[in-house]
């Protein structure tokens, strides 16, 4: 029997982040494929009984249904008693790195897949923005990294599925990561993980095998 359902799509970090942390969890779940591209998420409808923000991912779990992939993750980690921030500190730690990822990392990183990757807008005065502005982050990310295996300390946590999620779309992100190999460590151990699949194994979407 499924406990959780998620609205979802293979192409959408952010999805990715919850659809991770529940395999990863082991929880039993199941995707909601959301026709992001054709629209789904802007009609009456999903607005009115899905999420009123017209927005994916959106988890179901009994009565309860949860939006933004910040508030899932915590939402989940309360639930399996995994990869939750142990104590005070850690807590507000893991939260310090989602905020940063929220308004910068993934802000900056989908942004400029969506618009190289996806749209095909081509280089332009914006992706150039997006690059350098996700270059900056990146050189956050792997300098807090040199001197730990994850972002809160030595297990992973919340804060490092908020973070990874878009680094998991290979060369559709258009970034050199050889230039962050702590970075890139760090990957490699989350996709150590027992359960871990990539974004396209997880989830439905146009891309995925």
């Amino acid at each position: 029997m499924t406990d959780y359902e998620l609205y979802c799509f293979g192409e959408s970090g952010n999805a990715y982040k919850c659809a991770l942390m529940l395999e990863l969890s082991g929880l039993k779940w199941m995707p909601r494929y959301v026709d992001f591209f054709n629209g789904e998420t802007r009609t009456p409808e999903y607005r009115a009984k899905v999420n009123e923000m017209g927005e994916a991912p959106v988890l179901i779990h009994g009565t309860k249904k949860l939006s933004q992939s910040g508030v899932i993750l915590d939402y989940l980690a309360s639930q399996s008693a995994q990869f939750a921030p142990q104590g005070e500190d850690e807590r507000r730690e893991a939260l310090r790195w989602m905020f940063f990822d929220n308004h910068k990392f993934t802000g900056s990183i989908a942004s400029l897949r969506f618009m190289v990757s996806i749209t095909k807008s081509g280089e332009t005065p914006v992706t150039e923005y997006l690059r350098g502005r996700a270059n900056n982050t990146l050189k956050v990310v792997n300098s807090h990294l040199a001197s730990q295996a994850f972002m809160i300390g030595a297990r992973p946590t919340t804060a490092d599925f908020s973070l990874c999620a878009y680094l998991f779309y290979g060369d559709e992100v258009p970034i050199n990561m050889t230039d962050y190999p702590n970075v890139l460590a760090w990957l490699d151990r989350i996709r150590a993980l027992p359960r871990w699949r990539g974004p396209y194994d997880l989830m439905p979407g146009r891309r995925a095998g």
